[in-house]
């Protein structure tokens, strides 16, 4: 009995050394989630169970239990590095094989799927392609989509600014003015006049201008500028250009025309009122008709006739300088893939040259009613067991699942310190268990040598 105890003990402890080793090996070893060894006692018993004083039978390994804490997250410079803080596992694919780890070593193949450095694809919910809305519940294989962004043709370019109340009428604008009421004519003449001295080459025919970047749908790039003319108190002439052609709102106009001192566009009125606010109905023109064209005057094969709005809505008349405090068009061009952003709700968004940005999936996370039920796999990864319960997947942030940190891993929680005190424990155990094997010994040889003796007294006599 006493070598069978000694040979448990021993057993025990060499396993506990494996387990420490174990943990000592990989205390580098990204996810990694330390074990401990569980041990208990055994006892003899009878056909009708053991007595109140039966004898210890040694020692087993009731279990070796995973230890799921959090580990240290250290970052790097790898968008696609990922660490969860909190609970939850990332859920891979091998051919539909799902495995589940906390190892957040990802990148792309060369089929543009993300992946860990085993060839498991991250799975996560998709996109809409029509919609461009997450797809909740469905789960896929995460994939970067390297294609371009698709241009957007401006549809609207809002506006806010103030116009210097302290303007005057430019002195070429008067002229012409006063030279038609002296010829007698009637003031919608003289005004009429006095608008077709306007020139966009000569800034003295206008008090201030503006521009920005608008685009057609091939994602060609035009110029929209806006001129201010001070017309009296609290008017003002708005007249608009688009890559130095005239426009103008009026449908049946081809609404860009070649810059022509006898072409006369009616411009865009502006009202303010007795505080600085602009009165004019927005927003205050719908620019129609417009056909795109490039640097050579030659249309560029986009939508055409094309229409936009343009809205100054805010905008004040004040008695300060000429200023834009905001300007937003809703145009963009193409734009090539420039760079990927996991947000900590697990959010792939893509970002693109020309300023946009695109969701292209969600990661998921999973979580388990036990997760010292799961089936370790090795590869810094687990699988389900009937132990572990369901998967409770879910998007990062939700129920009790952990957030992402994106570029970041999580550390091995192995503690070293406690893991050497640990080898110094089993070491001793394993000496002790091995004295008791020992001594065993020598109480055995006493007995084999009282019976030598006592056969050799016998054969004496």
């Amino acid at each position: 009995m006493s070598f069978n105890i000694g040979l448990s003990g021993i057993r025990a402890a060499s396993s506990d050394l494996d387990i420490t080793g174990n943990n000592i090996a990989n205390a580098g070893t990204v996810g990694f989630k330390g074990s401990r060894a569980e041990f208990s006692d055994v006892y003899a018993a009878s056909i009708l169970g053991s007595g109140s004083n039966a004898q210890g039978s040694g020692v087993l390994l009731a279990d070796v239990a995973q230890q799921f804490t959090q580990g240290n997250i250290n970052f790097t410079e790898n968008s696609l590095d990922l660490a969860i803080n909190g609970n939850g596992f990332f859920v891979t694919s091998n051919g539909g094989a799902l495995s589940y780890t906390r190892a957040g070593y990802f990148g792309t193949d060369r089929e543009g799927f993300i992946s860990n450095n085993f060839g498991e694809r991250l799975q996560g919910f998709g996109v809409n392609p029509v919609t461009g809305q997450i797809n909740q519940g469905v789960q896929t294989d995460l994939r970067v989509d390297t294609r371009s962004a698709n241009p957007r043709a401006t549809s609207e370019v809002d506006s806010t600014l103030n116009l210097n109340s302290t303007d005057v009428r430019p002195a070429i604008w008067q002229q012409a003015y006063d030279t038609e009421i002296t010829a007698g004519g009637t003031p919608a003449d003289a005004l009429a006049a006095a608008r077709a001295t306007f020139d966009p080459t000569n800034s003295a025919t206008y008090n201030s201008s503006t521009s920005v970047n608008i685009f057609d749908s091939l994602g060609n790039a035009h110029t929209l500028t806006k001129y201010f003319v001070k017309t009296d108190g609290n008017q003002w002439d708005m007249f608009t250009m688009i890559d130095g052609r005239q426009v103008t709102n009026d449908p049946a106009t081809n609404n860009a025309l070649p810059t022509d001192a006898a072409f006369a566009p009616e411009p865009t009125q502006l009202t303010f009122n007795s505080v600085g606010e602009l009165t004019t109905p927005q927003p205050l023109a719908s620019i129609q008709n417009w056909v795109p064209l490039d640097s050579a005057g030659r249309e560029t094969g986009a939508d055409s006739p094309a229409s936009f709005a343009i809205d100054l809505a805010g905008s004040t008349q004040f008695a300060a300088s000429f200023a834009v405090t905001a300007v937003v068009q809703d145009g963009f061009t193409t734009g090539d893939l420039a760079g990927l952003e996991i947000d900590d709700a697990g959010l792939l968004v893509a970002r693109y040259t020309n300023g946009q940005t695109r969701t292209q999936g969600q990661v998921v996370l999973a979580n388990f009613a036990n997760q010292q039920g799961l089936t370790p796999l090795g590869k810094t990864a687990w699988a389900q067991s009937s132990a572990s319960g369901e998967p409770v997947v879910g998007a990062p942030g939700t129920g009790t699942q952990g957030t992402i940190q994106s570029g970041a891993l999580e550390q091995s929680n192995v503690d070293l310190s406690e893991q050497l005190i640990n080898l110094i424990i089993s070491q001793r155990n394993y000496q002790a268990n091995a004295k008791t094997i020992q001594t065993a010994d020598a109480v055995t040889q006493t007995i084999i040598n009282l019976q030598i003796g006592r056969a050799s007294c016998r054969e004496r006599v």
